[in-house]
């Protein structure tokens, strides 16, 4: 009996200690797709595909980067380079003027000629990556474990059998989508070429960055609120700006980006900043992929009511992590004070 006691608390501590890497795993895609309006709840078979393509990149960044003892700045750098994998290698869209025949003309807002892109689609499907797909699932997860989000969650064998796990998955998609073009377009060398340097040069500078400082500059940091609140509003005019307007509209978005970034560097490096302000953040974001899921036009699925009540659950479940992580981070806050 008590060899059988201790069996399953051990193994009642390692679902512990490895239940933030599964829930990220699966928080991915849900917030990736799911929550964004892209795919409807009836689509929520795809989680099998979906996961370990963006749960195995959230888990890969984050595991390595926390290994390597940095911060936030690699978790974005990397989060970019995988936009860029996705989009430029596995399914190709950064360049494909009709992707999977489905007639989005997608890169013909802001198209630059000589590099064979949209410079409005690329600068918004890399954005949603960075921010959304990996960045925000990643910091919604860690709220929930505060006293652990700088440490990593899985050891050397499952870091292993995650990476294998999203090569298998990558290369999946790749062949599909080759597989399911009906115009059989392949990028240029050259652009896979450029799209390889830039990959190499993210993942280079994420590992060159300054590991984390425990040092903190002069100066106040605001309410966690705030920093939610501009995430909420400058995410939320993001994803409301019309890709019609063209060049004004990749001008906006890269305005959003320099200073939500600008504000968020200035207010990290003071004294007072924590995980509850991170997930203040994520939370803001999040929940403008939330509203703006009611009247997005899916591209798996019919907006049809069941669709809609789907996109009310996503956001709900999405409003309940964040509560969650707000409380534990709240909570972690105050023991550290005492």
């Amino acid at each position: 009996m008590g060899s059988k006691s201790q069996l399953s608390t051990g193994v009642a501590i390692q679902l512990r200690r490895i239940a933030p890497a599964i829930g990220l795993f699966f928080v991915a895609p849900l917030v990736a797709e799911f929550l964004l309006g892209n795919m409807t709840i009836k689509m929520l078979g795809m989680l099998a595909i979906l996961a370990p393509v963006y749960g195995g990149a959230a888990l890969l960044i984050r595991e390595s980067v926390r290994r390597a003892g940095r911060g936030w700045a690699s978790i974005l750098a990397l989060a970019l380079a995988y936009g860029i994998l996705e989009e430029a290698f596995l399914t190709e869209t950064l360049f494909n003027p009709n992707y999977m025949g489905l007639n989005l003309h997608l890169l013909e807002p802001a198209f630059i000629a000589a590099l064979g892109i949209g410079g409005w689609y690329t600068v918004f499907v890399l954005t949603l990556h960075t921010v959304w797909s990996i960045s925000v699932s990643i910091a919604l997860i860690e709220a929930l474990v505060p006293d652990r989000a700088t440490s990593p969650w899985i050891g050397r064998l499952g870091l292993g059998l995650i990476a294998t796990i999203f090569t298998l998955a990558a290369v999946s998609m790749a062949s599909f989508s080759i597989r399911q073009d009906y115009h059989h377009f392949a990028a240029s060398r050259t652009q896979f070429f450029w799209s390889a340097i830039a990959l190499l040069i993210l993942i280079v500078s994420a590992f060159s960055l300054p590991p984390r400082s425990n040092s903190a500059a002069r100066g106040g940091v605001p309410p966690p609120w705030a920093p939610g609140l501009m995430a909420l509003v400058a995410s939320s005019t993001f994803l409301l700006v019309p890709l019609a307007w063209g060049w004004l509209a990749v001008g906006i978005y890269l305005l959003l980006d320099a200073v939500v970034a600008t504000a968020i560097l200035v207010w990290a490096a003071r004294r007072g900043w924590d995980e509850r302000h991170k997930v203040a953040l994520a939370g803001g974001a999040a929940m403008a992929y939330a509203w703006h899921a009611f009247i997005q036009i899916p591209a798996l699925g019919t907006a049809d009511a069941f669709g809609r009540i789907g996109n009310l659950v996503f956001a709900l479940l999405a409003a309940i992590l964040i509560a969650a992580g707000a409380k534990r981070t709240a909570d972690f806050a105050a023991r550290q004070l005492n």
